[in-house]
């Protein structure tokens, strides 16, 4: 069955599992749509596209919505291995592009430690600002990363890392036109303080 989407939106047919994966945790986790979408940044509407698939999430959507379902991206993708595989081989998966991110498999499906590599786009004025409990890494691998920590904003070359509690408001964006390549590693606590994952303080609208 095919769904309607939006003039101007993707069709629904890059993330297939995602859609009931959004609206079967948030009902498992008994959370109503409009207190997920304010916990994510995310206006209720624009929730309820994800949830339909008439919406592509991002992955900065994707990490948030893991943080506050008590999961991880790659479960919501599908990539759950009961066996904990401990080696990643190169092109097991498929990338999946969101919202101009490309994300890519690079650690163990299931774990508490997430590690990815992540086509970052240039950043704009839209992109998130996000507070949540945890850790994050990321290195780059190439062109510069804008990374906004508080009221300071860093330019990170390739070679360059920045390792920072997830407390600290953030907000990732390329520098270069083209967008930037990354290793981002990131902690999701699946711990009641979890549940204190913000996004934006208003609608996050594409």
């Amino acid at each position: 069955m095919e769904h309607d989407h939006l003039p101007g939106e993707p069709a629904p047919d890059a993330l297939p599992d995602v859609a009931p994966q959004l609206r079967g945790l948030r009902r498992r986790r008994g959370l109503t749509l409009e207190t997920a979408a304010q916990r994510a940044g995310l206006s209720p509407a624009h929730l309820s596209r994800l949830e339909t698939g008439r919406r592509q999430p991002s992955l900065p959507m994707l990490l948030a919505l893991a943080r506050i379902y008590g999961t991880t991206v790659s479960a919501l993708l599908g990539e759950v291995s009961p066996e904990y595989d401990p080696i990643v081989r190169a092109g097991r998966s498929e990338p999946v592009e969101a919202d101009g991110w490309v994300y890519h498999q690079a650690g163990g499906a299931g774990r508490a430690l997430q590690a990815l590599r992540v086509h970052v786009p240039h950043a704009t004025r839209a992109d998130i600002v996000r507070v949540h409990p945890g850790e994050e890494w990321i290195h780059v691998l190439r062109g510069q990363v804008r990374l906004a920590l508080g009221d300071t904003v860093h330019v990170l070359d390739p070679g360059d890392s920045a390792h920072f509690d997830s407390l600290t408001p953030h907000r990732i964006g390329a520098a270069t036109p083209d967008g930037a390549d990354v290793l981002f590693v990131h902690t999701l606590l699946q711990t009641p303080a979890a549940e204190l994952c913000l996004g934006d303080p208003g609608p996050h609208r594409r």
